[in-house]
């Protein structure tokens, strides 16, 4: 395992490096996000999503949800943005909102488990959006903790968990933890509050106003 330190006001394509080239070959990525430590792989390989679910123990009826570097790596890599979606990421992005919307046929069908439906957010955290944005794709984001324990919010947590069986981990110090992201699917007219969070409901209705 390579444990790469990274100073968030400092995120370049070249201290990301290594971290991309293990996410090219099909590795797994520990990095921070502005509420929890994630685990990457390319969520277009079905062998490193396939690698994802064994590494943490993950349920197989359990979707993977993804972050991207923007709206427009969403549109042109991750699936549809709908009218719904459009509005509450404009108003919530880059934050710990995740949204459901319809998914790309670029993805591996094992992301969302066939059913067309993806889940993903813009991170309010630099080296998370600096890591989709130079890996050129979203990446997955799945907390960096075996299923149904604790997430992690150090990298020594990280380390502790998975060990060498992640290539990469970014350390950037302890995260902020606190609640998940708030999960609302955006594939309808109205929004579906499918997990509390970050964000409260009243706060997401607000969006829409």
């Amino acid at each position: 395992m390579i444990r790469l330190r990274v100073d968030p006001k400092h995120v370049t394509a070249a201290v990301l490096m290594p971290a991309i080239s293990a996410l090219r070959s099909g590795g797994v990525v520990a990095f921070p996000t502005e509420t929890f430590y994630g685990l990457a792989v390319d969520p277009r390989l079905t062998f490193a999503v396939t690698k994802l679910f064994e590494l943490k123990r993950r349920p197989a009826d359990q979707p993977i949800p993804l972050i991207a570097a923007s709206m427009q790596q969403v549109i042109e890599h991750v699936g549809t943005i709908t009218p719904l979606a459009k509005r509450l990421a404009v108003r919530a992005w880059p934050g710990p909102l995740t949204l459901i919307i319809p998914a790309s046929a670029e993805l591996s069908a094992d992301i969302h488990l066939s059913t067309g439906r993806v889940a993903v957010r813009v991170p309010d955290d630099s080296i998370a959006r600096g890591l989709a944005l130079e890996a050129g794709h979203a990446i997955t984001s799945t907390s960096a903790n075996l299923s149904g324990e604790t997430p992690a919010s150090t990298a020594d947590s990280v380390a502790a968990a998975f060990g060498e069986d992640i290539d990469v981990l970014i350390d950037a110090g302890p995260t902020p933890g606190g609640l998940p992201s708030t999960i609302v699917d955006a594939t309808g007219s109205h929004p579906v509050l499918v997990r509390a969070g970050a964000i409260p409901w009243d706060r997401v209705l607000e969006f829409l106003d």
